[in-house]
Order: structure tokens, then sequence, then C-alpha cells
């Protein structure tokens, strides 16, 4: 994998969404299909070399998650269910409340989009705080499933959000 093939489509954008801010803008990434083939080889890789459990069901966190889940679902077999921002999902819905870097939000999943029992890895583009991997690990344990992994393209460091979640980290990039 050409790690500096993949950063360099990275831009940041300072003070977004707010002042003080630093946005990693990975959406540069999808311009370039083979880099994007890179990540996703990358990332299914490293699920089947260092879980030795059968995945049911990716979760991709709103909104970015979206776009790397689905297809990491499709290439293990697995279902893909996303995580959303409140009053986005049809049908019967769960919800928790959770801390973000830049203020509190609530997520929300369907209630069907995990059985008893399932095993789940969490993929989303970027791990800060932390605090939405660990609303939607509350989802997931509401819905009685188990996180394995949670799988972040970058992972900002200073920030320590891996410290609060409750299943192993794995970050392609560290910022």
């Amino acid at each position: 994998m050409d790690l500096k093939r993949i950063n360099s489509l990275i831009r940041e954008i300072p003070d977004f969404p707010k002042p003080g801010i630093l946005f990693k803008d990975i959406f540069p990434l999808f311009q370039d299909p083979i880099a994007v083939e890179m990540v996703i080889t990358h990332i299914v890789n490293y699920i089947n070399t260092s879980i030795d459990k059968k995945i049911d069901v990716v979760v991709g966190l709103d909104a970015r998650g979206f776009l790397f889940g689905p297809l990491i679902a499709m290439r293990l077999g697995a279902a893909f269910a996303p995580v959303r921002k409140a009053g986005k999902l049809p049908g019967s819905t769960i919800q928790v409340s959770y801390e973000k870097e830049y203020g509190t939000d609530i997520f929300e999943m369907q209630a069907d989009s995990i059985k008893p029992g399932q095993n789940v890895i969490v993929i989303d583009d970027l791990i800060a705080t932390g605090g939405s991997a660990a609303g939607a690990q509350e989802l997931i344990k509401k819905l009685e499933g188990t996180v394995l992994s949670f799988i972040f393209l970058i992972e900002l460091e200073f920030l320590k959000g891996k410290d609060v979640l409750k299943a192993p980290v794995y970050s392609m990039i560290k910022a």
C-alpha cells in the first residue's frame, strides 16, 4: 500500500467546522479510484489477518463511514448497518447521546440492524476524541452485538480517542 499517495490526497482545512479545528478532508481521495481501492484492500486484509472471528455486520458512522463501510462489508460477505444522526432513519430506532470534539449529538440505529450475538466492526474515516465511536459502541451493545474492532482511516493520536473505546482500534494513518 502506498501510504504516501493516500496521505497526499487528504486535505487539511483550518478552522472548519469551527475556529481551532484542523479538518481532515478525505473527499479528494475519492477522485483517485486506485487510492480508494488501496484503502479498501488494506482494511479488508487487516480484518482478515487480525480478527479471528467471522464479521456479521459492518457498522459505518454518519457520514463518511458510509463511504467505506458498504464496500468493506461486501468484501467480507457481511451486512452493513448505518449509524446516523437523529431523525434520519425510518422505522423503529434506538438512540444514544454522545460527546464529540465540538459538542453533543444524538446517534440512532434501526432496531433490527444487529441481532443478539452478532460480531461487528465499526468503520469511520477519523477518530478524534472517540465520542462518536463510543456512541456507536453503546448502540451496538443495546442491540446485544459484540464490537470486535474499530477501524479508522485517520487517528488524531494527541486526542487519545481510542482510550474511551472498549475494543481494539486500528488506524491506517496516525496524525
